[in-house]
C-alpha cells in the first residue's frame, strides 16, 4: 500500500510551506531521512526527508507550489503500486461514510476500509529491527541523553516523531526537591524542570495579564560604563580575534544569567519551567523581518567561539538556512540597535522567553566620580521582563549583576 508522504511542520510558526525544489523525481528510489524537497517555510529555507524506504510514485505539489501543513506532497512505495487518484488532503478529521453510519452492525469484514487515522502507539522493535525515527526525533534523543529504544512511537508504522521525545522528557522523574538549574555533566543539555506555580505567582500573573493583555511587560533600564569592555576588545582584536561589542554583552548576558536563573523561566499556565541550559538569542534583521538565532549554551563558551558562531548564525539567517532549533527557545534575546545610532529604545519579550535586553549606542558622556567630572564610555541597556515570572527586583539584581560583568570584563575570560 502506497505511503503518503506529508508537509512536515518545520517550524513553530509555519501553517503552510512553498516547495522550491523537488531533489528527487518521480521513479527515484530513497530510503528513510533521504532530503527529497526543499520547502520555504515563514522563518527559512529546510529539506523535507522520506519517512520510510520506498520508491517515489508521484509527486502532488510540483516546485514553487504551496500546501498546507499535513497535506500529502507525494506518495511513496513499490514501483507500479497503485496510488490514490484523488490527492490527500491535509491530515484532518476524515467525514465517515454517511451509508457506514446509517447501516445496521455488520461483520467487520463486510465494512469497507476506513480512512487514514491516528495509528495505535506501536511496540518498541524487536532486537533485529531496525529503529524507525524521524531526524529530529533522533537528534533530540541524542542531545537530551534518551534511548530511542525505550519510547513508544506514534508516528507513521510506529515511528518516534518529536512528540514522543517530548512526552519521555515530560515523564515523572524522581526528584530529591530541588532540581540542579545547570547541567552537570558536560555535553550533556538537561531538559527544562516543571515548576508549580504558587498562589501568589497564579495572583499576580491574573492582575498583570489583565492591565496588560498576552504578556505583562515591565521595563528596568541602567547605563553601563563600558570602557574597560572597549578595551577587551581593543585587546581581542590585536590578538587578531574578531569579538565585537555585542559578543561581549551575549557572554556576560549568558553568565547573570546564570547568577539569576529566575530570569531563566518559562510562564506554562499551570506550571513553570525552569531551563537548566543557558541559551542566548541575538536579534538579526533580515529583509522582510527579524529573527533570533539561538547561542547555545553561551554561559560555558568562550568568547571567540561565541563571536565565531554569532557572525555564522546571523549570515545564515540572511539567507533563510536556520533550522528551526537554531532559532527556537532560548533564555533571554539580546536586541542591539546601538550600530544604527540608537541610545535607547524598548524591546518586546521574544516568548516563550521571559526577557529580552535592549542595547544602545555606546557613546562618551560627561559623568560625575569622586566629585570630578570625568568622561566615560555609556551605554544604556533596558530589560524587558516577563512579571508572570520575574519580579521587578530579580530585574535589577540581574542588571545590577551584568554591570558589574561588563564593568569588569576580566570576570568574562577567567
Amino acid at each position: 500500500m502506497a505511503i503518503a508522504i506529508q508537509l512536515p511542520a518545520l517550524s513553530p510558526t509555519m501553517t503552510e510551506g512553498r516547495i522550491t525544489k523537488w531533489l528527487k523525481k518521480e521513479g527515484d528510489k530513497v530510503t528513510s531521512g533521504t532530503a527529497i524537497a526543499e520547502c520555504e517555510t515563514d522563518k527559512s529555507n529546510l529539506e523535507i526527508e522520506a519517512t520510510d524506504d520506498g520508491t517515489i510514485l508521484k509527486i502532488l505539489v510540483p516546485a514553487g507550489t504551496a500546501a498546507p501543513i499535513g497535506s500529502t506532497i507525494a506518495w511513496l512505495g513499490k514501483p507500479g503500486e497503485a496510488v490514490p487518484e484523488t490527492p490527500a488532503a491535509p491530515a484532518a478529521k476524515p467525514a465517515p461514510a454517511p451509508a457506514v453510519v446509517a447501516a445496521p452492525p455488520k461483520p467487520v469484514a463486510a465494512l469497507p476500509p476506513p480512512p487514514p487515522a491516528p495509528k495505535p502507539v506501536a511496540p518498541a522493535p524487536v532486537a533485529g529491527e531496525r529503529l524507525r525515527a524521524s531526524p529530529l526525533a533522533r537528534k533530540m534523543a541524542e542531545t537530551q541523553g534518551i534511548a530511542l529504544e525505550g519510547v513508544q512511537g506514534t508516528g507513521p508504522n510506529g515511528r518516534v516523531v518529536k512528540r514522543d521525545i517530548e512526552a519521555a522528557l515530560s515523564a515523572p522523574r524522581a526528584s530529591s526537591g530541588t532540581a540542579p538549574l545547570f547541567r552537570a555533566t558536560p555535553g550533556v543539555r538537561l531538559p527544562p524542570e516543571s515548576l508549580p506555580v504558587t498562589s501568589m505567582r497564579k495572583v499576580i500573573a491574573q492582575r498583570l495579564t489583565e492591565v496588560k493583555p498576552g504578556v505583562p511587560h515591565f521595563y528596568l533600564t541602567v547605563d553601563l560604563e563600558m570602557d574597560q569592555a572597549l578595551a577587551l576588545r581593543e585587546e581581542a582584536k590585536s590578538q587578531e580575534l574578531k569579538v565585537s561589542v555585542n559578543d561581549i554583552i551575549v557572554k556576560a548576558t549568558a553568565m547573570a544569567v546564570r547568577r539569576f536563573p529566575r530570569i531563566n523561566q518559562v510562564f506554562a499556565g499551570d506550571s513553570i519551567q525552569q531551563l537548566r541550559t543557558v541559551d542566548v538569542g541575538v536579534a538579526v534583521a533580515i529583509e522582510d523581518g527579524l529573527i533570533t538565532p539561538i547561542i547555545k549554551d553561551a554561559d560555558q563558551k568562550g568568547l571567540a567561539e561565541i563571536a565565531a558562531e554569532v557572525r555564522e548564525l546571523a549570515d545564515r539567517a540572511k539567507r533563510k538556512a536556520l533550522k528551526p532549533d537554531e532559532y527556537t527557545g532560548g533564555s533571554i534575546t539580546v536586541s542591539n540597535l546601538g550600530m544604527f545610532g540608537i541610545d535607547s529604545f524598548i524591546a518586546v519579550i521574544n516568548p516563550p522567553q521571559a526577557a529580552i535586553l535592549a542595547v544602545g549606542r555606546v557613546e562618551p558622556k560627561v559623568v560625575v566620580r569622586n566629585g570630578a567630572m570625568v568622561i566615560r564610555q555609556l551605554m544604556s541597556v533596558t530589560l524587558s521582563g516577563d512579571h508572570r515570572v520575574i519580579d521587578g527586583a530579580v530585574g535589577a539584581q540581574f542588571l545590577q549583576e551584568l554591570r558589574s560583568l561588563l564593568e569588569h570584563p576580566l570576570r568574562l575570560v577567567l
